[in-house]
């Protein structure tokens, strides 16, 4: 076991294993960059539907238990899906990690909507606000710490999920843990899985800071 780890401090600190195409630091910036945009576009789609569910409280039976089905289905088997229908190309990777991040973007706004003191909203009514007004003005701010919160568990489970990329010939981290696999090479597969959960929990400290930054003024 030592040994196994000594290993692994000399793969992850060489040289060389950070240079050319293969090198960690550009699978990192291929992970990277699925992790962020397929985030950008499930927010892009469930922050508005989370905002008008919560609003409204129409359709939050039906929204909630449809991003509770996307969360459900097994990754890897709706790449394989996608990629039969579609063929080779990012498609598949994207498909399946926004369908994994819009359940917690999507049921975190509507618990935000929904938290926000019905009181607080009569008196914005009385003091003739309207409904979009108190959307934007009222009901928005106060449901921003629960809505931050789930676009950082959503990008945290993307993140960690992002090796499904490799699963289909594309980039990433999780090169390494497929290609270790097909290898034997326990020393890159466990190099891989090291620094895919390392980028995931700097990317929660940092937006959980980012978080505190925000809303201190909140609590102090």
């Amino acid at each position: 076991m030592y040994e196994l780890f000594a290993d692994l401090g000399t793969w992850l600190t060489g040289a060389e294993q950070w240079q050319g195409p293969d090198g960690i630091a550009h699978r990192l910036t291929e992970h990277l960059q699925y992790s962020l945009l397929a985030t950008l576009i499930a927010t892009v789609i469930a922050l508005p539907i989370g905002l008008l569910i919560g609003h409204t409280g129409r359709g939050a039976f039906l929204a909630i238990n449809l991003s509770s089905f996307g969360r459900a289905l097994p990754t890897v088997g709706l790449v394989v899906l996608v990629f039969l229908a579609s063929g080779l190309s990012m498609t598949p990777v994207y498909v399946a990690l926004v369908a994994l991040a819009v359940p917690s973007i999507v049921t975190n706004t509507y618990a935000g909507m929904t938290a926000v003191d019905p009181e607080v909203k009569d008196a914005a009514r009385g003091q003739g606000m309207r409904g979009h007004q108190i959307l934007w003005q009222v009901e928005l701010p106060l449901a921003l710490p629960l809505i931050m919160t789930g676009l950082r568990l959503a990008l945290i489970q993307v993140v960690a999920t992002a090796t499904v990329a490799a699963y289909v010939s594309f980039g990433g981290l999780g090169r390494y843990v497929f290609d270790g696999l097909a290898q034997r090479d326990l020393v890159q597969v466990l190099g891989g899985a090291v620094l895919v959960a390392v980028v995931a929990v700097v990317l929660d400290l940092a937006l959980s800071g980012l978080q505190r930054i925000l809303f201190r003024h909140r609590t102090a």
